[in-house]
């Protein structure tokens, strides 16, 4: 059926109005919003007060240094935030459209370099119009506000205002040189305790694999902490002690045989690798094309290092 050109017409407020209505909402602050905004605070406070009289409902409780969304201003902003992030979605297709897409990708270097890197022919290959630029950081960059599309992270999921998908889950086992193994025999889980051990900044993941095998890391006679996962992995390739492996980023390491695993079995992680995006663009096409590469091909390379439990 076509439109009714007698139809009523849209009620609709001030655009000016709703943007201020929004950016004080989202920000809990008239501050904060007339800074996003680049206008005065008076005059947020004003497209306040004009659009409250105009909708004949009070949406903020003023208070001596803050501002409080009241009931109906909480219901009305989550209707105003969901109708903006369609205009920016609609918005961003359409300049899109027809055009190669650049995409901004903030990673870990070690995810990047073991994992991502030997992948990147495949995507291009299923998605010429979409150019990759990654950004290895440690870093856990904030999504709303820095030139960043998509970032991919290890972790529990739990990254608060931003949606997040999972791509694939760990296994975690020792691995050093072969070099290192033959001069000092790892027979059993305890025996890691006996030489140096390699983490990075985080000592999770020896910690996960140690309470699952019953092993007291507090017992090692050495414990070297680097920066990065990278540098840990150098390390051991080099000999200079044992490292935690994880599964997914060291399979190629194990092929040729610069890594070696002296002990059999491997321990589930509860961390996975995540892919984040802002919540008003999880449907822009090439972000959209880029998760389901991922999660695809995670799914093609989920061979579990092991299903024994040392």
């Amino acid at each position: 059926m076509g439109h009714n050109r007698f139809a009523m017409a849209r009620k609709l407020p001030s655009l000016n109005a709703l943007r201020a209505f929004e950016a004080a909402g989202r920000h809990l602050s008239f501050t904060h919003a007339a800074h996003e905004l680049f206008i005065t605070q008076g005059a947020v406070s004003r497209h306040v007060r004009s659009l409250e009289r105009e909708l004949g409902v009070a949406l903020f409780v003023r208070k001596t240094r803050a501002v409080a969304l009241t009931e109906p201003g909480a219901a009305y902003l989550a209707r105003v935030r969901d109708a903006f992030d369609l205009v920016d979605e609609a918005t961003r297709a359409l300049v899109s459209r027809g055009a190669r897409r650049t995409l901004k990708v903030s990673l870990l270097a070690s995810f990047a370099a073991h994992w991502l890197a030997p992948r990147l022919g495949q995507f291009s290959q299923r998605h010429p119009e979409i150019e990759l630029v990654l950004h290895p950081t440690i870093r856990l960059v904030d999504l709303a506000s820095e030139d960043i599309d998509v970032a991919i992270r290890y972790g529990d999921g739990g990254w608060p205002g931003v949606d997040c998908v999972p791509v694939m889950t760990e296994e975690l086992f020792p691995v050093c040189s072969p070099r290192f193994l033959a001069r000092h025999p790892i027979a059993r889980p305890g025996d890691v305790c006996g030489v140096p051990i390699l983490h990075s900044s985080s000592t999770l993941d020896w910690k996960v694999w140690s309470e699952a095998v019953g092993v007291e890391l507090a017992a090692a006679s050495r414990q070297v902490k680097l920066h990065d996962y990278n540098i840990v992995l150098e390390a051991a390739v080099a000999g200079h002690g044992v490292a935690m492996g994880r599964h997914r980023l060291i399979g190629e390491r194990l092929r040729t045989g610069s890594l070696t695993r002296p002990l059999a079995g491997a321990v589930p992680h509860r961390l996975g690798y995540h892919v984040l995006t802002e919540r008003a663009r999880r449907r822009d096409p090439a972000i959209a094309a880029f998760r389901a590469w991922l999660v695809e091909a995670a799914r093609m390379t989920s061979g579990h290092a092991s299903s024994a439990q040392t």
